[in-house]
This record gives structure tokens, C-alpha cells and sequence, in this order.
């Protein structure tokens, strides 16, 4: 199967729903090609760092509400592993960090390179807006410091977010993440491991079906 999701780094959702697909194939068993695509669900610019909960508290109608969905949200990543702490996140555009994302991807290292982001974000505070601890997330999987950090600041790959989002324009996806299987059938949400499965599954029945026909 070839699975592309749509997501975006500081989408709690989305953070959850990467680690429910990897436990989903893990248990289905099936070989699958996964690729992450980028998607912003706020493309407008944050210059200088502040923190996500003043953000949302003004966006989402004050801080008591905001601490309310954080702690539903927590309940559920808990129980998935995931460590969140909301306290220490910033708010950060997410452009250059796709373009990280992607970048790591040339190099068979996307979802390592992904995983550090969304871990800088939820649970270290750490501004995945600027380029230098951009940079220092790509060393700490391996990958060559300097060298992101020159990419980051060429600009480059800035058409590879820009042609995701069109993508995503054309196939209607409005909400992520959004997971897109051989091209053919869409998942919408951060599904549990079992609906992800029973969809893969429904997946490879449809496709054996029509190579019989």
C-alpha cells in the first residue's frame, strides 16, 4: 500500500494520528510506503516566538477553554505514549519545518525528521520556527547540521510545501490529518489503531477484487 498523510507539525491531532498509523501497520503486518505531505493550517506569519497558550486562548475563547481541550487531549496522547506539555510550547509558522521535513525525506529520514519536530514542539517548547534549532533537531537524528542549516536559509524546497497544499486543495482536504491510501480511498482524523486497520484491510479486498475483473 502506498499511504500519503497530509498533516501538520503542530496539529495535536496530527501527532497523534502519525503514532496511531505506525501502531496500525505494525499490527496489520502488510509492507506500506508512507510519506508525509505538508499542510498548514495557519499559514500567517509569527514573528517572534510566544507562547501557544496566549494564542489559543485569544483564538479558542479564553484560557479556561483552552486548558479544558488541552487536558482532554493529554488524557487521550497519554495512553498512546506521547508526552505533551502545553505549558512549554511556542507558537511557530510550520513553512520551514515542512521544508526540513521534506528535505530529511531525500535522505530516507522523513519520519525520524518528523518525529523530532513534533517532539521539539509538544514536549520540549522549543520554536520550530527558527532555523537554528531547525537545524539541531536534524543533528540530533544524524543527519548534517550545517547542512540544514544552510538549506533552510537557500530557501529551498519551498515548492515541494507549496505543490503539498496544492494537492491537498485539489483533493478537498480541509481538516488533517487526512490519510490517502494507493491514491484511491481517504481517512479523515486521528482514527484508532483498529479503524485504521479494518480500513486497510477493506483497502486490499476492493484492490484484489478489481484485479480480478
Amino acid at each position: 500500500m502506498d499511504i500519503q498523510v497530509w498533516s501538520d507539525i503542530v496539529c495535536p491531532w496530527c501527532y497523534l494520528g502519525k503514532r496511531r498509523l505506525e501502531r496500525a501497520l505494525a499490527e496489520f503486518g502488510a509492507h506500506a510506503s508512507v510519506t508525509f505531505r505538508a499542510y498548514q493550517l495557519d499559514r500567517a506569519p509569527v514573528p517572534a516566538p510566544v507562547p501557544l497558550k496566549s494564542v489559543l486562548a485569544a483564538r479558542f475563547g479564553g484560557p479556561a477553554r483552552v486548558e479544558r481541550m488541552w487536558a482532554q487531549f493529554n488524557q487521550v496522547a497519554a495512553a498512546e505514549g506521547l508526552i505533551v506539555e502545553f505549558e512549554r510550547a511556542v507558537a511557530a509558522n510550520t513553512f520551514d519545518a515542512h521544508r526540513l521535513v521534506a528535505w530529511a525525506g531525500h535522505q530516507g529520514r522523513q519520519a525520524a525528521m518528523l518525529d523530532a519536530v513534533q517532539r521539539a514542539h509538544f514536549a520540549d517548547g522549543i520554536d520550530i520556527g527558527s532555523h537554528p534549532a531547525l537545524a539541531g533537531l536534524a543533528a540530533s537524528i544524524g543527519l548534517d547540521g550545517a547542512e540544514a542549516l544552510a538549506y533552510l536559509g537557500s530557501g529551498a524546497g519551498a515548492e515541494q510545501v507549496q505543490a503539498d497544499q496544492l494537492a491537498a486543495d485539489r483533493l478537498g482536504i480541509t481538516s488533517v490529518p487526512t490519510f490517502v491510501v494507493d491514491g484511491r480511498y481517504a481517512l479523515q482524523g486521528a482514527q484508532e489503531p483498529a479503524v485504521l486497520r479494518t480500513a486497510f484491510e477493506e483497502v486490499l479486498r476492493r484492490e484484489a477484487v478489481d484485479s480480478r475483473r
